[in-house]
């Protein structure tokens, strides 16, 4: 039998779990990681450490591959463009991907195509943002906008950001100075007013089967994502329901193969509004791992080489991801014990990283048919196995 080999570009914990769906299918991984200690190299036995923003090493590497895919989207777009020119299926292609790359090309095409987002233009410099304040107003009232000049604005660099890094929030003309520093286009936006964070995910084959999981609630901690409820709780049917045809909309009509993961604001007033696209597996998607019928991992490794999707349909009533993040409390394997024989239920993923503090370093799952009870089972895992709980 001649099974067909996944190149994965990127060695992080998102390449270490789709390895890890693509082994009862028997699927070969080969992989390009930045050093032998990542995530996944430690994991995948047909490893080649190099530089994935060298076009020539990605030729080397895409050798013997059936298709590359990738752990971030960090690629540049026109070497993923010459891959294609050789013969190598890039999947999801460089279309589809340089709208997770660039925040300015993704708002331009989600305009086109009648997609709700918050207000927004890319801007040249500080006086720019101020004039973008006051043409309408990051404020979150009219009155602090007339105080405010219409600051707060939220300020993204169009390439390079993830988990807070490259987003500013600014309350003045002279706060303003420091995303220009980086030399590359920053895009302002207005900072919406909203009552949640949500995420629809979805996966999108070649030929275009597509799949939804339930739409999800996701808990931010200081920008990075700390919890995931899924599905998210007391969200009206309808409005679950435009959000989950939103995000395969946009899914087709950006040519995406793979995972695709909608991040949404939900508005006081009742709507959504798309914040960012990753076309890779998500943070908001790990709940799927245990949770669901088929993974977010699992669907991807079979929308990259078109297989037939499977059911995203969740196996309990409630899912809850917690982040685990290091602390000072290095030795979490001694905390298995407490975790383990307090929750038989409890599934830990963790990632082979060095713990620091502030690292997401692991991730545990509960589930059950009482969501208090979900919750509170999944945050005593995170915080002993962080060392922020001791008992």
């Amino acid at each position: 039998m001649t099974f067909p080999v996944v190149g994965m570009v990127g060695g992080g914990q998102l390449a270490r779990m789709t390895h890890e769906a693509g082994i009862p299918l028997g699927i070969r991984f080969k992989l390009l990681s930045d050093t032998p200690q990542d995530s996944a190299a430690q994991v995948v036995s047909d490893v080649v450490v190099g530089d994935y923003r060298d076009l020539d090493t990605l030729r080397e590497f895409a050798r013997g591959c059936d298709v590359i895919t990738f752990d971030h989207e960090h690629v540049p777009t026109e070497h993923l463009r010459a891959l294609e020119a050789d013969g190598i299926p890039v999947r999801p292609g460089p279309d589809a991907l340089v709208h997770a790359q660039d925040k300015g090309v993704m708002r331009a095409k989600l305009d086109a195509i009648g997609v709700p987002c918050p207000r927004h233009r890319i801007v040249s410099d500080p006086q720019d943002v101020a004039a973008f304040a006051a043409e309408g107003g990051g404020g979150t009232s009219r009155s602090s906008e007339a105080e405010s000049g219409g600051f707060p604005v939220v300020l993204k660099t169009v390439r390079g950001g993830y988990d807070g890094k490259g987003v500013w929030v600014v309350d003045s003309v002279e706060e303003a100075a420091e995303p220009f520093k980086a030399g590359v286009p920053v895009l302002a936006e207005e900072k919406v007013d909203f009552l949640r964070e949500l995420a629809a995910n979805v996966v999108r084959s070649p030929h275009g089967q597509a799949v939804a999981y339930p739409v999800v609630e996701s808990r931010q901690v200081n920008g990075v994502c700390d919890t995931v409820v899924a599905p998210a709780p007391d969200l009206d049917e309808a409005l679950a329901l435009e959000a989950s045809e939103m995000a395969l909309n946009i899914a087709k009509e950006l040519g995406v193969v793979g995972h695709l993961a909608v991040e949404l604001f939900q508005t006081r007033d009742g709507r959504i509004l798309v914040n960012e696209l990753a076309m890779r597996p998500h943070n908001s998607g790990h709940w799927s791992m245990d949770g669901a019928v088929t993974s977010q991992f699992a669907n991807h490794v079979r929308a990259v080489l078109d297989l037939p999707l499977g059911d995203p349909r969740p196996r309990a009533p409630w899912t809850v991801m917690v982040n685990v993040l290091g602390g000072d409390y290095p030795d979490m394997y001694s905390a298995y014990l407490h975790c383990m024989a307090r929750d038989p239920q409890l599934k830990i993923h963790m990632y082979g990283k060095d713990v620091k503090p502030g690292r997401k370093v692991g991730h545990v799952n509960t589930y059950g048919d009482d969501l208090d009870d979900v919750l509170e089972r999944a945050r005593h895992a995170a915080g002993y196995l962080r060392g922020t709980i001791t008992e």
